[in-house]
C-alpha cells in the first residue's frame, strides 16, 4: 500500500522543470505502430506470442502537467536531464518522511522507475490532447469528499488500501512498486496475472458473449478478440461500486484495451475508458510494457498483513477523543 506515501506534485514538478514547450508528433502512434519488416513470433495456433513478464515502472506522470500544455514528447537531451534530476531529488530526500507518514522513509522500498517511458512522452494520458483526464466535475467532487473522510469509516477507504483490487484498466497503471504483470496463453484463453495485489484476470477468446447485466464485478467481465496481431479485450458488467484513481465508475463503463507487440522486448498497450456518467468524453493511455524475463514475481498477500486499516482507523478515534477532552478543560487566562 506504498501508493499512499508518493506525491504526484514532485514529479509533474520535475518535468516541469527539465522541458521547455516544443512542438511535438501525436501521441498513440509510437507505442503500437509495429516496424513493416517485423514479424512478431506466434504460438504453436497461430497468435502472436505475447507470453513472458512485462514490467511498466516510469517517472512519465500518468496526466500531463500544466506548465507543458502543447508538448507531447520530449526530447532526447530533456529525458535525460529529468531522469538526471528526479534521481537528484530522490537521493537528497531519502531517509526522510512527511509527518505522520509510518513509511516510506527510503528508496528501497520504492520501484517506481528510474526513467521515463521509452517513446518520450510527456503523459501516459494521450487522449484527449491536454494529456488531462476528463472528469465530471460531479464525479470529481464524490472522489474529493471520500478521501476527506478517509479515517470516518473503511467504506471511505479506496479499494486498493482494502486489499479488494485495483480495477480494470487500474491494475495496468504504473505505481510505486510491483510493477509486473505476466501474460499466459492458451488457444482459447488470455490471462494476465497482476503482481499488485495478486489479481488474476482471465479473458476468453471463444466469441462468447458478456455475462447477464444483472451480473456486476469488481473487475468487470472480459472478452478478447484478435484484430490482426493485436490483442483487443473488451471489458464491461462493472460494479459502480468500483473506480478507476479514485473515481467511481457507473455500470455504463466500458473498457477497450489494445496489446501490441512492437517488438520482441515491447509491446504497446493502449486502453480507451468510456463511461458518460463519470467522464465528459472517451479518454485513452497508451504506454510501452517492456519485456523483463529476469524480474521474479512474488505474492502480494494483502490481506494476510493488512493492518493499516484498522491501525488508521483506530488513531483517528483516538485523535477525536483526545480533541473532545481538551475541549472539556476549562482555558487559561493569561
Amino acid at each position: 500500500m506504498g501508493h499512499r506515501f508518493l506525491s504526484a506534485v514532485s514529479v509533474a514538478a520535475a518535468v516541469a522543470a527539465a522541458v521547455s514547450l516544443l512542438p511535438a508528433p501525436v501521441l498513440g502512434q509510437a507505442a503500437t505502430a509495429a516496424p513493416a519488416a517485423w514479424t512478431p513470433p506466434r504460438t504453436s495456433w497461430g497468435h502472436p506470442d505475447l507470453q513472458g513478464i512485462w514490467t511498466n515502472e516510469t517517472i512519465t506522470p500518468f496526466e500531463r502537467p500544466d506548465e507543458l500544455q502543447g508538448k507531447t514528447v520530449l526530447s532526447a537531451e530533456e529525458a535525460a536531464r529529468l531522469e538526471q534530476k528526479t534521481a537528484q531529488q530522490r537521493a537528497a530526500g531519502d531517509g526522510s518522511s512527511p509527518p505522520g507518514s509510518v513509511g516510506a522513509y527510503n528508496q528501497f522500498w520504492m520501484d517506481s522507475g528510474t526513467r521515463v517511458v521509452s517513446t518520450r512522452q510527456t503523459s501516459l494520458v494521450v487522449d484527449p490532447s491536454d494529456g488531462k483526464v476528463p472528469v465530471r466535475p460531479e464525479a470529481k467532487a464524490k472522489r474529493d469528499d471520500n478521501r476527506a473522510r478517509v479515517t470516518d469509516s473503511y467504506e471511505y477507504m479506496n479499494l486498493w488500501d482494502r486489499c479488494i483490487t485495483r480495477g480494470v484498466p487500474g491494475s495496468m497503471f504504473p505505481t510505486a512498486y510491483n510493477n509486473a504483470y505476466q501474460i499466459l496463453q492458451t488457444p482459447g484463453y488470455v490471462v494476465i496475472l497482476y503482481e499488485m495485489i495478486h489479481d488474476a484476470r482471465i479473458i476468453p477468446l471463444d466469441g462468447r458473449p458478456h455475462v447477464d447485466p444483472k451480473i456486476r464485478l469488481w473487475m468487470g467481465d472480459s472478452r478478447g478478440r484478435w484484430e490482426g496481431d493485436t490483442l483487443v479485450v473488451d471489458t464491461a458488467n462493472f460494479s459502480d461500486k468500483a473506480r478507476i484513481k479514485g473515481i467511481f465508475n457507473s455500470e455504463a463503463l466500458r473498457v477497450v484495451e489494445r496489446f501490441t507487440l512492437i517488438d520482441a522486448d515491447t509491446i504497446g498497450y493502449e486502453v480507451t475508458i468510456d463511461d458518460p456518467e463519470a467522464y465528459t468524453r472517451p479518454w485513452k493511455v497508451a504506454m510501452p510494457l517492456n519485456r523483463n524475463q529476469d524480474y521474479q514475481m512474488f505474492e502480494y498477500a494483502c490481506h494476510e498483513g493488512n493492518k493499516a486499516v484498522g491501525l488508521m482507523l483506530r488513531g483517528a478515534r483516538a485523535q477525536e477523543k483526545a480533541a473532545e477532552e481538551a475541549a472539556k478543560k476549562p482555558s487559561t487566562q493569561r
